[in-house]
């Protein structure tokens, strides 16, 4: 297990590229001393100055739809549709879940949330009604009387015992910085006890008190832990992005990793006047809200900054840019066909995200591939690009997409199968439910009965033809192999409710 050089250091003692170092719960004197043993004052291991750069950008619920390069004629994201010219566009993205820590955790880790532990989002501590953080992750089944299934308990945080990213590349000499959302757990379980160097904004919350500064609101009048206001009025996304540039700026001559995870486009809705003004004179389409709009246009600005930044750091042409998001368009603010249905649903729309590669003499410019990847794949794509080998002792789910990316989307991958498991209630209509993807076939198994859906994206991408009653034997053939999936990650099945009440209520998460 790779631990961080400088565990010593509470995860509170944040690191700020605008003001320095932020007060710490540790005296001075320790800190210092501390920090004597953090990476960046290490010496480079051999060849480190070769490596490349890592960006990975995530983006928060941002739809399979939502970029002109993928269709949209409402919003407007010229510099990620640059991106995808300079680089690979994946048109079967997905996120490894249809919310968001789960797949935030598979991003870091390379493993399927199901292996990890984490198949729902995480509640902050204020969340849990401001308690103070359990010793352990809660394990008994939850459900109320209106529920037939009792399902899992989903924990807090993720264990350190998982070797994230950051972790990972440390040995071969990488800087590790995380800007923005993080939601895998209470403090002792921050970025900087996870591998990371240095962390602005990322803590347990799941979205923003607020986009403008100070990031608060009345129930959180602290704002965003580890991310101190700046100037009056300042927008969330572009001190985000301004913090990213700087640390580009200031970290040039050495191999770095910076994960650059926004807030946006998560709930609450608000973008910069100027631009919801511009979006409400602009024709709707299905996609028609102009405060969405305009968060996704800040978005695009934030990534157009990030890029600069390597321009004129001189570093672009070695360094490796990956665009996700963890989770489809949330449905109400956005729209996303054809896919059908939205974030948390275990359909297209919920799953599917955009997946863009760049790295300029390595990636071929101006390709796509309709390959299917997903979230699990990016630590073994990133690690492989870096030189790093795997974490020793994980079972890794993802493959690296490098070799594929470098054919220009032609090289096959060695795989039939991707698989999700959400075994929680969502709302009145989400019921616990898993997948699997086989080639052009996607079955959804609901866990209550069961029951089955099937269908044929090739032919049927919208999946508007639930071909389940039809194909009963591929209905029992992929079943067995989704089965045997969850059974091999060791995923924790919903278990029927002995006190199921027709109407009766539903259940509270702990």
């Amino acid at each position: 297990m790779l631990r961080p050089a400088a565990r010593t250091i509470r995860p509170t003692a944040f690191h700020s590229f605008a003001g320095g170092p932020m007060s710490s719960p540790l005296p001075r004197a320790a800190l210092l001393a501390a920090l004597a043993f953090v990476p960046w004052a290490m010496p480079l291991p051999a060849r480190a100055a070769e490596r490349p750069n890592i960006v990975l950008i995530l983006v928060d619920d941002l739809g399979w739809a939502d970029l002109a390069c993928q269709g949209s004629r409402y919003y407007e994201t010229p510099h990620l549709d640059r991106l995808a010219t300079q680089g690979l566009r994946f048109t079967n993205g997905y996120a490894a879940c249809a919310v968001c820590s789960p797949t935030r955790a598979a991003i870091q880790t390379g493993r399927y949330p199901a292996r990890v532990g984490i198949t729902d989002w995480i509640r902050a501590r204020f969340q849990r009604g401001g308690t103070g953080t359990p010793e352990k992750n809660p394990t008994e089944y939850v459900g109320g009387p209106g529920q037939r299934l009792l399902c899992p308990p989903n924990p807090f945080w993720m264990e350190h015992e998982e070797v994230t990213i950051a972790e990972a590349l440390r040995p071969a000499g990488y800087l590790s910085c995380h800007i923005g959302k993080w939601h895998l757990g209470d403090e002792a379980w921050f970025p900087p006890a996870q591998g990371f160097d240095l962390n602005l904004g990322g803590c347990d919350y799941g979205q923003p008190p607020s986009y403008f500064d100070p990031f608060s609101n009345p129930g959180l009048p602290q704002g965003i832990p580890g991310l101190p206001g700046r100037k009056a009025g300042e927008y969330l996304t572009d001190r985000e992005a301004d913090e990213a540039a700087r640390f580009i700026r200031e970290h040039a001559d050495r191999p770095f990793f910076l994960n650059l995870c926004h807030y946006a486009v998560h709930t609450p809705l608000m973008g910069k006047p100027e631009l919801v003004e511009k979006y409400q004179a602009k024709p709707p389409t299905q996609q028609k809200n102009a405060v969405y709009a305009a968060m996704v246009q800040s978005v695009d600005a934030a990534a157009g900054t990030v890029l600069a930044a390597l321009d004129a750091a001189g570093v672009a042409d070695r360094t490796l840019v990956i665009f996700t998001s963890d989770n489809g368009g949330l449905l109400g603010p956005t729209h996303n066909a054809p896919l059908r249905s939205g974030k948390g649903y275990p359909y297209e729309g919920g799953i599917r995200v955009p997946l863009i590669l760049r790295w300029p003499g390595v990636v071929p410019a101006g390709t796509t591939s309709d390959t299917p990847a997903i979230s699990v794949d990016l630590l073994p794509t990133i690690l492989e690009a870096a030189g790093a080998p795997p974490p020793p002792g994980r079972a890794i789910d993802g493959l690296s997409l490098l070799a594929h990316a470098k054919s220009g989307g032609k090289a096959p991958l060695d795989r039939t199968s991707l698989y999700w498991h959400f075994p929680h209630y969502r709302g009145g209509d989400v019921t616990p439910y898993s997948i699997i993807r086989d080639g052009d076939w996607k079955l959804i198994r609901r866990h209550e009965g069961p029951s089955f859906e099937l269908f044929d994206l090739k032919a049927d991408p919208s999946e508007e033809k639930d071909l389940a009653g039809d194909q009963p034997d591929r209905v029992k053939a992929l079943d067995a192999k989704l089965m045997a999936h969850l059974k091999e990650v060791g995923a924790k099945l919903p278990r029927p409710n002995p006190d199921y009440k027709p109407g009766g209520k539903a259940g509270k998460r702990k």
